[in-house]
């Protein structure tokens, strides 16, 4: 029963922190539009290019604030994605080939379609390379729109739709690293293993220094940034050393800590009691370093950073990169090849590239769904077209040229709000008048949002 709850609460958690977050990144959207479309508009591009560094001597390291945010802070959200992708792949809804198979390939064509519906409008032009801009999605916005529908939404099709994104943030961040890097220094990148390994072995060991592994965590983003590969790819490398299981299990924690509570135990229970006492000291310490055992790293540190990621990194990346001057350069010939293949990507490639993937994977694999039907699958299709953040800074990688990064990123907010939009119809027009109760089941303690049709792999509620 604990372990039900905890799985509840923690996936609560997550759903929680994205919906919230997701009405902070609506307002800085705002606020950057206003600003950049206002008198002051042109503070807003010279803040954003203001450079801020470091210096030692003669030797100096600096980046403008716009690429501070992209390349430094969004690292730490790539990390954060990464501790996700790696949470589902290892214990979550993405740990089994029962639970990962509709929504994986649902994720892989809701990238591919988008992917070829750009390519058939930009082929034979300059801006072709923006093909992965309406592969992604942004999942904080996604769940926001869902949640809007409360009690109505079956949680299966909460776990389909947060599975599905972040296997899409996989599928977007393998493409990051493998096509949107235009100079690789393998060497550098080969050096950027050694502190990986590091971590992984301190690890093992048992230390547990904070300052050790941001230290090596820095020298990794460093090695990241030299070799040309986009630097917030070390966030995910970095995530995928960090470990996902606790170091005890719960029946060692409790005997563990039931001795020491027992030798802390004493006569003097006063505030005062342990200053000359260092035995009890010893075995209060040791307390403390069994809660840390007992705590998963990486679901404590996805924790801990959720608030920092979706109320400060993601609103500075929508401040300095969501602001588009709707001039003439922009708006020319609206829609452009590059705003027309975002949006039609987004819009109608999505949405059909899930479906299509979701129908053959239930025909083909005669995999069932569980209190989610078709019309809801093609409602969070729908919701899946909202890109915003990831498509946003795939944009500002696709191109050189700032013309077309403007473009596309007024395809992205245009086709971000349809999808909200005609997703939300849909869901409206689909979803029951209330779930109710027998609906709030737990991912991988009752039957899953998606299981196979052997019997011997359902399991009773």
């Amino acid at each position: 029963m604990a372990t039900h709850v905890s799985g509840q609460n923690m996936f609560n958690r997550f759903l929680h922190s994205q919906v919230f977050g997701a009405f902070v990144l609506i307002f800085t959207t705002a606020i950057a539009l206003v600003w950049a479309n206002s008198p002051w508009g042109q503070a807003y591009y010279d803040i954003s290019h203001t450079y801020l560094g470091i210096r030692f001597g003669e030797a100096e390291f600096k980046l403008t604030l716009s690429h501070w945010i992209k390349d430094g802070l969004m690292a730490i959200f790539f990390f954060v994605v990464g501790l996700e992708i790696k949470r589902e792949i290892v214990v979550g809804e993405l740990s089994s080939l029962d639970k990962a198979m509709l929504p994986v390939i649902a994720a892989v064509g809701g990238a591919l379609v988008p992917a070829l519906f750009y390519l058939g409008i930009n082929l034979g032009t300059g801006s072709v390379s923006g093909w992965g801009i309406p592969m992604a999605t942004d999942i904080a916005f996604a769940l926001g729109v869902l949640a809007m529908f409360g009690r109505r939404v079956p949680l299966g099709l909460k776990i389909f739709l947060t599975a599905l994104a972040i296997a899409d943030d996989l599928i977007a961040v393998a493409a990051i690293a493998i096509f949107y890097t235009p100079d690789l220094d393998v060497s550098t990148l080969a050096l950027s293993i050694i502190p990986l390994v590091l971590m992984v072995v301190l690890n093992r060991s048992g230390i547990r220094a904070t300052w050790v592994y941001s230290t090596l965590a820095l020298i990794v983003w460093l090695g990241v940034l030299g070799s040309g590969v986009h630097a917030t790819i070390a966030g995910v490398l970095v995530a995928m050393v960090i470990p996902v299981r606790p170091v005890i299990d719960p029946g060692s924690f409790i005997r563990t800590t039931r001795h020491l509570l027992g030798e802390i135990d004493g006569r003097d229970n006063s505030l005062d009691a342990l200053i000359h006492d260092a035995h009890r000291r010893n075995k209060l310490s040791s307390l403390t370093l069994a809660v840390e055992d007992a705590i998963p790293p990486a679901i404590a540190l996805e924790h801990r950073l959720h608030p920092f990621q979706s109320f400060v990194i993601l609103p500075l990346f929508a401040l300095f990169s969501a602001g588009v001057a709707f001039d003439a350069s922009t708006m020319d010939g609206f829609p452009t090849p590059v705003s027309l293949g975002v949006m039609v990507g987004l819009i109608l490639g999505k949405p059909v590239g899930i479906m299509l993937a979701s129908f053959l994977v239930i025909r083909l694999a005669k995999v069932k769904l569980h209190g989610v039907t078709l019309p809801m699958l093609l409602g969070a299709g729908c919701l899946a077209g909202i890109g915003f953040t990831m498509s946003i800074f795939i944009s500002e990688l696709a191109y050189a040229n700032e013309a077309f990064i403007n473009q596309a990123k007024v395809g992205i907010l245009i086709a971000s709000v349809a999808s909200g939009l005609i997703g939300a119809l849909v869901l409206h027009a689909s979803l029951p008048e209330d779930a109710g109760e027998e609906e709030e089941t737990i991912p991988g303690d009752a039957d899953p949002a998606v299981t196979a049709a052997d019997p011997s792999s359902q399991r009773a509620g």
